[in-house]
């Protein structure tokens, strides 16, 4: 809640009665038992107080610091108040407090954990657990793989001429006289000593070709490594020649 500004002196120090009211009720108020002067009360407590030390002087507290600002000098008593309560001893001592008073609380420096609630720890380990437990749950098993029958048999020839049926839609007769070749390739291979890794290699394939079959180089190289076929007719065509080379290559 606020409080007014300005406050009346309500006490008897001379140097509050003389000034009048002041601008200290916006600030610190106070509440102390030793014997001291309590002046401009506000809501019931002193913004203000005068604690006499006969051997060191007195002490004055204030608990806001308006009137001591040069732009409010001119407002109610504050000038005089300032004025009576500073010059009152030929020796001042101007005391504002701060974090590095002695009588402050050693901070320190605070790290990262210093920073954090005091039941975190308590708090990570229960997470822990917690996603420990749904780790446990998630990853149990559900019995052994059971097989299940397809619930149509396919035969592989109509899965082959399902295919064909592609290729010839889109007339892609390039990719099917790639497939073409490269099965006999792989078919044949093993036919002749040659590694399945090297099927794909002329320098390897047509010379154990050519020895196996007594042919010429040029045919076999033409036939499994050619260009695609132009023409419906020449794919059916080089299909029958693969068929009846490896027909050759197979017969004892």
């Amino acid at each position: 809640p606020g409080f007014d500004t300005v406050l009346a002196p309500g006490c008897a120090l001379p140097a509050a009665r003389r000034a009048g009211p002041a601008e200290l009720g916006d600030g610190i108020r106070y509440s102390t038992t030793a014997r001291a002067d309590s002046c401009y009360p506000s809501d019931g407590l002193p913004t203000l107080l005068r604690i006499p030390q006969a051997a060191h002087g007195d002490t004055v507290v204030l608990g806001a610091p308006d009137i001591l600002y040069n732009n409010r000098l001119d407002q109610q008593g504050n000038a005089s108040l300032a004025l009576q309560l500073l010059g009152s001893r030929p020796h001042l001592v101007w005391y504002l407090p701060s974090l590095d008073d002695a009588s402050a609380p050693d901070s320190g420096e605070r790290g990262f954990f210093d920073l954090l609630p005091s039941g975190w720890l308590w708090g990570a380990l229960q997470l822990f657990i917690a996603a420990a437990l749904a780790a446990l749950w998630r990853a149990r098993r559900f019995g052994p793989l059971v097989p299940e029958e397809l619930p149509v048999a396919i035969r592989a020839s109509e899965t082959t001429e399902g295919r064909a049926r592609l290729y010839r839609k889109v007339n892609a007769r390039d990719r099917a006289a790639t497939a073409l070749r490269s099965a006999t390739r792989t078919r044949l291979a093993p036919l002749v000593g040659v590694p399945t890794t090297q099927a794909h290699t002329p320098e390897a394939l047509l010379p154990a070709l050519s020895a196996r079959l007594d042919d010429g180089a040029q045919p076999l190289h033409d036939l499994l490594f050619g260009p695609p076929p132009g023409d419906d007719a020449a794919l059916v065509s080089l299909a029958d020649r693969l068929d009846a080379l490896e027909r050759e290559v197979r017969r004892p």
